[in-house]
């Protein structure tokens, strides 16, 4: 199973980065799939996740409202369109599948595969 995470960069305050996560080597259907960031020095957080149809999302408050989580089964990506980026969303983002996780539930624990990372840097 790999997932390959990708689309981060430099973007000033305001603007906006779609973030892209590849799966493969799993039944891309049957797995919950979760983004989080961590920031350095700090713990990593929960940052959105949807349902295995795609029918059900769950924001940190954070970015409700900013950020919209979404899936393509045809391509087996998730994808995280981040709009009105803020300094403080500078982190690396992390995407994360789990068959037995709950999208609805911020808690990491249950995401058995996750990709490298993505690192977004928000410039104020």
């Amino acid at each position: 199973v790999q997932l390959q995470a990708f689309g981060g960069g430099l973007v000033q305050a305001g603007g906006s980065l779609r973030l892209a996560c590849a799966a493969s080597g799993l039944t891309f259907s049957t797995y919950v799939f979760g983004w989080f960031r961590q920031a350095p020095g700090e713990e990593r957080e929960f940052v959105a996740a949807i349902s295995r149809s795609g029918g059900g999302t769950n924001y940190a408050d954070s970015v409700k409202g900013r950020f919209t989580i979404s899936r393509d089964a045809a391509k087996n990506t998730a994808y995280l369109q981040m709009n009105s980026l803020k300094p403080e969303d500078t982190s690396v983002y992390y995407c994360a599948a789990g068959r037995s996780a709950f999208y609805s539930d911020n808690n990491g624990a249950l995401y058995v595969y996750w990709g490298q990372g993505t690192l977004v840097t928000v410039s104020s």
